[in-house]
Protein backbone atom coordinates (compact mmCIF):
# COMPACT_ATOMS: atom_id res chain seq x y z
CA UNK A 1 0.00 0.00 0.00
CA UNK A 2 1.46 3.19 -0.97
CA UNK A 3 1.76 5.90 1.84
CA UNK A 4 -0.05 9.33 1.45
CA UNK A 5 1.38 12.84 1.92
CA UNK A 6 1.96 13.14 5.34
CA UNK A 7 1.48 17.13 4.74
CA UNK A 8 -1.90 16.47 3.86
CA UNK A 9 -3.01 14.42 6.29
CA UNK A 10 -1.73 17.43 8.62
CA UNK A 11 -3.69 20.06 6.43
CA UNK A 12 -6.81 17.58 7.26
CA UNK A 13 -6.37 17.80 10.76
CA UNK A 14 -6.22 21.43 10.07
CA UNK A 15 -9.66 21.54 8.53
CA UNK A 16 -10.98 19.09 11.43
CA UNK A 17 -9.90 21.66 14.12
CA UNK A 18 -10.80 24.90 12.64
CA UNK A 19 -13.98 23.64 12.15
CA UNK A 20 -14.29 22.59 15.95
CA UNK A 21 -12.68 25.50 17.52
CA UNK A 22 -14.88 27.71 16.64
CA UNK A 23 -16.89 26.72 19.76
CA UNK A 24 -14.36 29.59 21.55
CA UNK A 25 -16.55 32.10 19.21
CA UNK A 26 -19.81 31.18 21.08
CA UNK A 27 -19.53 34.59 23.26
CA UNK A 28 -20.88 36.07 19.34
CA UNK A 29 -23.96 34.83 20.28
CA UNK A 30 -24.35 35.54 24.03
CA UNK A 31 -26.02 39.23 23.38
CA UNK A 32 -27.87 38.54 20.55
CA UNK A 33 -29.74 35.54 22.31
CA UNK A 34 -30.16 37.65 25.15
CA UNK A 35 -31.70 40.27 23.19
CA UNK A 36 -34.15 38.25 21.07
CA UNK A 37 -34.91 35.31 23.39
CA UNK A 38 -34.64 37.00 27.01
CA UNK A 39 -32.53 34.43 28.49
CA UNK A 40 -30.58 35.21 31.24
CA UNK A 41 -26.17 35.37 30.78
CA UNK A 42 -25.58 32.87 33.67
CA UNK A 43 -27.73 30.52 31.54
CA UNK A 44 -26.53 31.12 27.79
CA UNK A 45 -23.23 31.08 29.38
CA UNK A 46 -23.82 27.64 30.76
CA UNK A 47 -24.25 26.11 26.95
CA UNK A 48 -20.40 26.33 26.70
CA UNK A 49 -19.50 25.45 30.22
CA UNK A 50 -21.31 22.20 28.89
CA UNK A 51 -19.45 21.92 25.41
CA UNK A 52 -16.43 21.69 27.20
CA UNK A 53 -17.01 19.59 30.65
CA UNK A 54 -18.21 17.26 27.25
CA UNK A 55 -15.80 17.80 25.35
CA UNK A 56 -13.12 16.71 28.54
CA UNK A 57 -15.40 13.52 29.36
CA UNK A 58 -15.84 12.72 25.14
CA UNK A 59 -12.16 13.05 24.71
CA UNK A 60 -11.63 10.64 27.86
CA UNK A 61 -14.69 7.51 26.79
CA UNK A 62 -14.07 7.77 23.57
CA UNK A 63 -10.25 8.01 22.94
CA UNK A 64 -10.54 4.13 22.98
CA UNK A 65 -12.83 4.46 19.85
CA UNK A 66 -10.65 6.23 17.99
CA UNK A 67 -7.84 3.52 18.36
CA UNK A 68 -9.85 0.74 17.19
CA UNK A 69 -11.63 1.73 14.23
CA UNK A 70 -9.03 4.54 13.24
CA UNK A 71 -9.47 8.55 12.27
CA UNK A 72 -11.30 8.26 9.47
CA UNK A 73 -14.58 6.61 10.77
CA UNK A 74 -13.60 8.66 14.82
CA UNK A 75 -13.48 12.12 12.23
CA UNK A 76 -16.79 10.96 10.83
CA UNK A 77 -18.38 10.44 13.65
CA UNK A 78 -17.52 13.60 14.96
CA UNK A 79 -18.85 15.17 12.16
CA UNK A 80 -22.24 14.03 12.57
CA UNK A 81 -22.43 14.58 15.86
CA UNK A 82 -20.77 18.19 15.91
CA UNK A 83 -22.95 19.15 12.73
CA UNK A 84 -25.68 17.65 14.23
CA UNK A 85 -25.22 20.00 17.77
CA UNK A 86 -24.57 23.20 15.74
CA UNK A 87 -27.69 23.07 13.37
CA UNK A 88 -29.42 21.72 16.00
CA UNK A 89 -29.00 25.01 17.96
CA UNK A 90 -30.93 26.39 15.29
CA UNK A 91 -33.88 24.55 15.97
CA UNK A 92 -33.95 25.39 19.90
CA UNK A 93 -33.51 29.05 19.02
CA UNK A 94 -36.39 28.76 17.02
CA UNK A 95 -38.27 26.25 19.51
CA UNK A 96 -37.08 28.76 22.20
CA UNK A 97 -35.79 26.27 24.25
CA UNK A 98 -32.75 26.34 26.80
CA UNK A 99 -32.82 22.52 27.58
CA UNK A 100 -32.80 21.94 23.76
CA UNK A 101 -29.67 24.27 23.12
CA UNK A 102 -27.94 22.34 26.04
CA UNK A 103 -29.08 19.32 24.29
CA UNK A 104 -27.61 20.19 20.76
CA UNK A 105 -24.88 22.57 21.53
CA UNK A 106 -23.63 21.46 24.74
CA UNK A 107 -24.11 17.52 24.90
CA UNK A 108 -23.77 16.50 21.21
CA UNK A 109 -21.95 19.14 20.26
CA UNK A 110 -19.59 19.13 22.91
CA UNK A 111 -18.58 15.17 22.30
CA UNK A 112 -18.33 15.85 18.88
CA UNK A 113 -16.32 18.51 19.85
CA UNK A 114 -13.72 16.04 22.06
CA UNK A 115 -14.05 13.24 19.43
CA UNK A 116 -12.49 15.61 16.75
CA UNK A 117 -10.19 17.21 19.11
CA UNK A 118 -8.17 13.77 19.62
CA UNK A 119 -9.10 11.59 16.07
CA UNK A 120 -6.38 13.62 14.24
CA UNK A 121 -3.93 13.80 16.82
CA UNK A 122 -2.33 9.77 17.44
CA UNK A 123 -2.51 9.70 13.72
CA UNK A 124 -0.26 13.17 13.12
CA UNK A 125 2.31 11.27 15.91
CA UNK A 126 2.78 8.56 13.79
CA UNK A 127 3.37 10.01 10.43
CA UNK A 128 5.98 12.48 12.23
CA UNK A 129 8.20 10.88 14.47
CA UNK A 130 10.84 13.17 13.55
CA UNK A 131 8.44 15.93 14.02
CA UNK A 132 5.83 15.54 16.71
CA UNK A 133 5.89 19.04 18.25
CA UNK A 134 5.18 20.70 14.43
CA UNK A 135 2.93 18.45 13.29
CA UNK A 136 0.89 18.28 16.49
CA UNK A 137 1.35 21.98 16.72
CA UNK A 138 -0.17 22.78 13.12
CA UNK A 139 -3.47 21.02 14.14
CA UNK A 140 -4.15 22.46 17.13
CA UNK A 141 -3.16 26.22 16.34
CA UNK A 142 -5.85 25.78 13.75
CA UNK A 143 -8.12 25.10 17.08
CA UNK A 144 -6.87 28.11 18.48
CA UNK A 145 -7.08 30.22 15.69
CA UNK A 146 -10.61 29.24 14.66
CA UNK A 147 -12.13 31.87 17.20
CA UNK A 148 -10.70 34.58 15.23
CA UNK A 149 -11.80 33.53 11.86
CA UNK A 150 -14.81 32.33 12.61
CA UNK A 151 -16.19 35.42 14.91
CA UNK A 152 -16.40 38.20 12.02
CA UNK A 153 -18.31 35.19 9.71
CA UNK A 154 -20.81 34.75 12.94
CA UNK A 155 -21.44 38.44 13.24
CA UNK A 156 -22.16 39.06 9.38
CA UNK A 157 -24.52 35.53 9.99
CA UNK A 158 -26.65 36.35 12.70
CA UNK A 159 -26.86 40.28 11.22
CA UNK A 160 -28.25 39.35 8.01
CA UNK A 161 -29.88 35.66 8.48
CA UNK A 162 -30.82 35.66 12.24
CA UNK A 163 -29.57 33.24 14.93
CA UNK A 164 -31.55 30.25 13.82
CA UNK A 165 -30.34 30.30 10.04
CA UNK A 166 -26.57 30.77 11.16
CA UNK A 167 -26.82 27.95 13.25
CA UNK A 168 -28.37 25.65 10.00
CA UNK A 169 -25.48 27.59 8.08
CA UNK A 170 -22.84 27.05 10.78
CA UNK A 171 -23.28 23.08 11.23
CA UNK A 172 -23.65 22.64 7.55
CA UNK A 173 -20.36 24.47 6.64
CA UNK A 174 -18.79 22.30 9.36
CA UNK A 175 -20.29 19.20 8.73
CA UNK A 176 -18.91 19.05 5.28
CA UNK A 177 -15.30 20.12 6.46
CA UNK A 178 -14.59 17.80 8.91
CA UNK A 179 -15.73 14.68 7.02
CA UNK A 180 -14.05 15.34 4.02
CA UNK A 181 -11.15 16.01 6.06
CA UNK A 182 -11.81 12.90 8.24
CA UNK A 183 -12.00 10.74 4.65
CA UNK A 184 -7.74 11.93 3.66
CA UNK A 185 -6.96 10.76 7.80
CA UNK A 186 -5.50 7.24 7.95
CA UNK A 187 -2.61 5.57 9.91
CA UNK A 188 0.83 4.98 8.21
CA UNK A 189 1.94 1.62 7.54
CA UNK A 190 3.71 -0.28 10.31
CA UNK A 191 7.17 0.05 9.54
CA UNK A 192 6.61 3.62 7.55
CA UNK A 193 9.41 6.01 7.85
CA UNK A 194 9.84 9.11 6.76
CA UNK A 195 12.40 10.07 4.01
CA UNK A 196 14.17 12.16 5.40
CA UNK A 197 14.48 10.23 8.70
CA UNK A 198 15.45 7.00 6.95
CA UNK A 199 18.27 8.38 5.49
CA UNK A 200 19.73 10.10 8.48
CA UNK A 201 19.42 6.50 10.32
CA UNK A 202 21.07 4.51 7.60
CA UNK A 203 23.83 6.79 8.24
CA UNK A 204 24.23 6.23 11.95
CA UNK A 205 23.52 10.06 12.58
CA UNK A 206 19.33 10.28 13.34
CA UNK A 207 18.62 11.94 16.44
CA UNK A 208 15.19 10.77 17.15
CA UNK A 209 15.47 9.10 20.48
CA UNK A 210 13.02 5.81 20.63
CA UNK A 211 9.92 6.43 23.06
CA UNK A 212 10.36 5.63 26.74
CA UNK A 213 8.08 2.99 26.47
CA UNK A 214 5.13 1.39 24.88
CA UNK A 215 2.41 1.22 27.12
CA UNK A 216 -1.73 1.06 26.62
CA UNK A 217 -4.01 3.55 28.23
CA UNK A 218 -4.72 1.27 31.21
CA UNK A 219 -0.95 0.74 31.89
CA UNK A 220 -0.39 4.62 31.48
CA UNK A 221 -3.34 5.88 34.07
CA UNK A 222 -1.25 3.21 36.57
CA UNK A 223 1.79 5.69 36.25
CA UNK A 224 3.46 8.40 38.31
CA UNK A 225 4.49 10.11 35.15
CA UNK A 226 0.43 9.93 33.72
CA UNK A 227 -0.66 12.13 36.54
CA UNK A 228 2.81 14.26 36.66
CA UNK A 229 1.53 15.53 33.10
CA UNK A 230 -2.05 15.61 34.01
CA UNK A 231 -1.38 18.05 36.87
CA UNK A 232 1.16 20.37 34.93
CA UNK A 233 -1.63 20.52 32.57
CA UNK A 234 -4.60 20.97 35.24
CA UNK A 235 -2.54 24.08 36.53
CA UNK A 236 -1.53 25.68 33.16
CA UNK A 237 -4.95 25.44 31.79
CA UNK A 238 -6.48 26.30 35.48
CA UNK A 239 -4.64 29.68 35.20
CA UNK A 240 -4.65 30.50 31.53
CA UNK A 241 -8.55 30.32 31.44
CA UNK A 242 -9.05 32.23 34.40
CA UNK A 243 -6.67 35.37 33.11
CA UNK A 244 -8.72 34.81 29.60
CA UNK A 245 -12.21 35.17 31.47
CA UNK A 246 -11.00 38.52 33.31
CA UNK A 247 -8.49 39.70 30.95
CA UNK A 248 -10.78 42.92 30.29
CA UNK A 249 -12.09 43.64 33.81
CA UNK A 250 -8.80 42.97 35.03
CA UNK A 251 -6.67 45.37 32.76
CA UNK A 252 -9.16 47.87 33.97
CA UNK A 253 -7.98 47.25 37.51
CA UNK A 254 -4.77 47.10 37.80
CA UNK A 255 -3.73 49.35 34.83
CA UNK A 256 -6.31 51.57 33.86
CA UNK A 257 -7.29 50.86 30.49
CA UNK A 258 -10.38 51.86 28.68
CA UNK A 259 -12.89 49.09 28.13
CA UNK A 260 -11.74 49.53 24.46
CA UNK A 261 -8.48 49.03 24.89
CA UNK A 262 -8.81 46.25 27.30
CA UNK A 263 -10.51 44.65 24.32
CA UNK A 264 -8.63 44.85 22.04
CA UNK A 265 -5.93 43.39 24.50
CA UNK A 266 -8.29 40.32 24.44
CA UNK A 267 -8.11 39.82 20.58
CA UNK A 268 -4.40 39.93 21.07
CA UNK A 269 -4.50 37.34 23.66
CA UNK A 270 -6.21 35.17 21.24
CA UNK A 271 -3.95 35.60 18.09
CA UNK A 272 -0.79 34.43 21.05
CA UNK A 273 -2.74 31.96 22.00
CA UNK A 274 -2.91 30.67 18.97
CA UNK A 275 0.57 31.04 17.50
CA UNK A 276 2.05 30.02 20.77
CA UNK A 277 0.59 26.83 20.05
CA UNK A 278 2.75 26.11 16.84
CA UNK A 279 5.89 27.92 17.64
CA UNK A 280 6.69 26.14 21.49
CA UNK A 281 5.53 23.03 19.96
CA UNK A 282 7.76 22.96 17.03
CA UNK A 283 10.91 24.33 19.58
CA UNK A 284 9.84 21.33 21.79
CA UNK A 285 11.15 18.77 18.80
CA UNK A 286 14.96 20.82 19.00
CA UNK A 287 14.93 21.04 23.02
CA UNK A 288 12.51 18.27 24.01
CA UNK A 289 8.99 18.33 25.62
CA UNK A 290 10.38 18.04 29.11
CA UNK A 291 12.51 21.57 28.46
CA UNK A 292 9.70 23.06 27.23
CA UNK A 293 7.19 22.80 30.53
CA UNK A 294 9.87 23.72 32.24
CA UNK A 295 10.03 26.85 30.91
CA UNK A 296 6.41 27.35 30.53
CA UNK A 297 6.16 27.47 34.39
CA UNK A 298 9.22 29.38 34.84
CA UNK A 299 8.26 31.76 32.55
CA UNK A 300 4.90 32.38 34.16
CA UNK A 301 5.41 32.31 37.72
CA UNK A 302 8.14 35.50 36.93
CA UNK A 303 4.88 36.93 34.64
CA UNK A 304 2.40 36.13 37.13
CA UNK A 305 3.91 37.37 40.39
CA UNK A 306 5.43 40.89 38.44
CA UNK A 307 2.25 41.42 36.29
CA UNK A 308 0.52 43.28 39.76
CA UNK A 309 3.20 45.79 40.12
CA UNK A 310 3.32 46.49 36.19
CA UNK A 311 1.70 50.41 35.83
CA UNK A 312 2.15 50.53 32.06
CA UNK A 313 -0.64 49.35 29.89
CA UNK A 314 1.83 48.09 26.78
CA UNK A 315 3.90 46.36 28.99
CA UNK A 316 0.99 44.76 30.83
CA UNK A 317 -0.48 43.19 27.57
CA UNK A 318 3.37 42.31 26.49
CA UNK A 319 3.13 39.93 29.72
CA UNK A 320 -0.36 38.69 29.80
CA UNK A 321 0.46 38.04 26.10
CA UNK A 322 3.30 35.47 26.61
CA UNK A 323 1.57 34.05 29.19
CA UNK A 324 -0.99 33.11 26.53
CA UNK A 325 1.85 31.36 24.33
CA UNK A 326 2.28 29.18 27.33
CA UNK A 327 -1.34 28.67 27.55
CA UNK A 328 -1.89 27.36 24.21
CA UNK A 329 1.86 25.78 23.62
CA UNK A 330 0.67 23.68 26.67
CA UNK A 331 -1.94 22.28 24.82
CA UNK A 332 0.09 21.69 21.39
CA UNK A 333 3.04 19.94 23.00
CA UNK A 334 1.13 17.18 25.37
CA UNK A 335 0.18 15.00 22.53
CA UNK A 336 3.98 15.12 21.45
CA UNK A 337 5.14 14.87 24.94
CA UNK A 338 2.95 11.41 25.40
CA UNK A 339 3.98 9.98 22.75
CA UNK A 340 7.63 10.39 24.26
CA UNK A 341 6.70 9.17 27.26
CA UNK A 342 4.16 6.49 26.84
CA UNK A 343 4.73 5.56 22.93
CA UNK A 344 2.07 5.45 19.95
CA UNK A 345 0.50 1.93 20.79
CA UNK A 346 -2.58 3.65 22.75
CA UNK A 347 -1.66 7.39 21.76
CA UNK A 348 -5.20 8.54 20.92
CA UNK A 349 -6.82 7.22 23.89
CA UNK A 350 -4.18 8.36 26.17
CA UNK A 351 -4.33 11.56 25.10
CA UNK A 352 -8.29 11.76 25.76
CA UNK A 353 -7.83 10.74 29.28
CA UNK A 354 -5.14 13.55 29.57
CA UNK A 355 -7.97 15.87 28.94
CA UNK A 356 -9.96 15.16 31.43
CA UNK A 357 -7.51 17.96 32.60
CA UNK A 358 -9.12 20.32 30.30
CA UNK A 359 -12.81 19.78 31.55
CA UNK A 360 -11.95 20.13 35.21
CA UNK A 361 -9.76 23.45 34.58
CA UNK A 362 -12.34 24.61 32.50
CA UNK A 363 -15.00 24.35 35.37
CA UNK A 364 -12.25 25.58 37.82
CA UNK A 365 -10.32 28.35 36.67
CA UNK A 366 -13.38 30.81 36.26
CA UNK A 367 -14.95 29.85 39.45
CA UNK A 368 -11.76 30.24 41.13
CA UNK A 369 -10.71 33.67 40.06
CA UNK A 370 -14.01 35.12 40.62
CA UNK A 371 -14.15 33.71 44.56
CA UNK A 372 -10.45 34.80 45.10
CA UNK A 373 -11.13 38.45 43.46
CA UNK A 374 -14.65 38.18 45.62
CA UNK A 375 -12.84 37.25 48.71
CA UNK A 376 -9.74 39.44 48.57
CA UNK A 377 -11.46 42.30 46.96
CA UNK A 378 -8.35 42.77 44.09
CA UNK A 379 -6.48 40.95 41.09
CA UNK A 380 -3.12 41.15 43.04
CA UNK A 381 -3.67 37.94 45.29
CA UNK A 382 -5.09 36.35 42.60
CA UNK A 383 -2.16 36.72 40.20
CA UNK A 384 0.28 35.91 43.48
CA UNK A 385 -1.69 32.86 44.01
CA UNK A 386 -1.21 31.58 40.49
CA UNK A 387 2.38 32.29 40.26
CA UNK A 388 2.28 29.87 43.91
CA UNK A 389 0.87 27.23 41.67
CA UNK A 390 2.57 27.58 38.99
CA UNK A 391 5.69 26.53 41.55
CA UNK A 392 4.15 23.51 42.09
CA UNK A 393 3.78 22.61 38.68
CA UNK A 394 7.56 23.87 38.31
CA UNK A 395 8.44 21.18 41.05
CA UNK A 396 6.39 18.39 38.86
CA UNK A 397 8.22 18.76 35.84
CA UNK A 398 12.18 18.71 38.09
CA UNK A 399 10.45 15.68 39.64
CA UNK A 400 9.40 13.89 36.34
CA UNK A 401 13.26 14.27 35.24
CA UNK A 402 14.24 12.19 37.63
CA UNK A 403 11.94 9.42 36.79
CA UNK A 404 12.78 9.64 32.69
CA UNK A 405 15.81 9.10 33.92
CA UNK A 406 15.42 5.99 35.79
CA UNK A 407 13.36 4.63 33.52
CA UNK A 408 15.79 5.45 30.42
CA UNK A 409 18.46 3.97 32.65
CA UNK A 410 16.00 0.63 32.88
CA UNK A 411 15.93 0.24 29.31
CA UNK A 412 19.28 0.63 28.44
CA UNK A 413 20.46 -2.67 31.10
CA UNK A 414 17.66 -4.43 29.00
CA UNK A 415 18.77 -3.66 25.88
CA UNK A 416 22.30 -4.64 27.06
CA UNK A 417 21.38 -7.76 28.84
CA UNK A 418 18.90 -8.89 25.18
CA UNK A 419 22.15 -8.06 23.14
CA UNK A 420 23.84 -10.22 25.38
CA UNK A 421 21.57 -13.14 24.91
CA UNK A 422 20.91 -12.65 21.19
CA UNK A 423 24.61 -12.84 20.42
Amino acid sequence: MKNKNRWLIALSAVGIHISIGSVYAWSVFTSPIQQQLGWGLKEISWTFSLAILFLGLSAAFLGHFVEKFGPRVSGTLSAILFGIGIAGSGLAIQMESILLLYLFYGVLGGIGLGVGYITPVSTLVKWFPDRRGLATGLAIMGFGFAAMISSPIMNKLIVSVGIANTFYILGSIYFVLIISSAQYLSKPADDYVPEGMKALKDAGKSKVKPDLAQLTANEAVRTIRFWALWVMLFINITCGIAILSVASPMAQELVGMSATAAATMVGIMGLFNGTGRLVWASISDYIGRVNVYTLFFVIQIAAFFFLPTIISASIFTSMVCIIMTCYGGGFSTIPAYIGDLFGTKQLGAIHGYILTAWAAAGLVGPIFVSWIRETTGSYQSTLIIFSVLFLVALSISLFIRLDIQKLRQLNERNNIVADSQTN
